[in-house]
């Protein structure tokens, strides 16, 4: 059973930043795609980011140029740092795997058993 435990939400003003950890074990990050979704109370959930196992780094839309998943020459980490964060970006954002081979942005997240407990993201203006 895969374990995700994430850490480094919290409450920021608009304009701020926070860096979001993923800790998984180390079979885990080797051998699957990692990324993060996020969910606001009422709103659809979405795909933030994603690292695949050859490093390679995706991230949705609204993320691009705002949010990174930082590369390491030397290892995967699945950590997701956000800057000029919005109140819009405000959500519960939980880190996930997926198989290397079918990992997208748009289909982070439909396996809810490989979900983590999530770390709550607050944006003030």
């Amino acid at each position: 059973q895969v374990q995700l435990v994430e850490s480094g939400g919290g409450s920021v003003q608009a304009g701020g930043s926070l860096r979001l950890s993923c800790a998984a074990s180390a079979y885990t990050i080797k051998n699957y795609c990692m990324g993060w979704i996020r969910q606001a109370p009422g709103k659809e959930r979405e795909g933030v980011a994603l690292i695949n196992t050859d490093i390679s780094t995706f991230s949705a839309e609204f993320a691009k140029g705002r949010f990174s998943i930082p590369k390491d020459k030397t290892k995967k980490t699945p950590n997701l740092q956000m800057d000029s964060l919005k109140p819009d970006d405000a959500a519960m954002c939980r880190c996930t795997t997926r198989p290397r081979d079918i990992c997208r942005v748009s289909t982070l997240g439909q396996d809810v058993s490989v979900w983590g407990q999530g770390t709550q993201v607050t944006v003030s203006s």
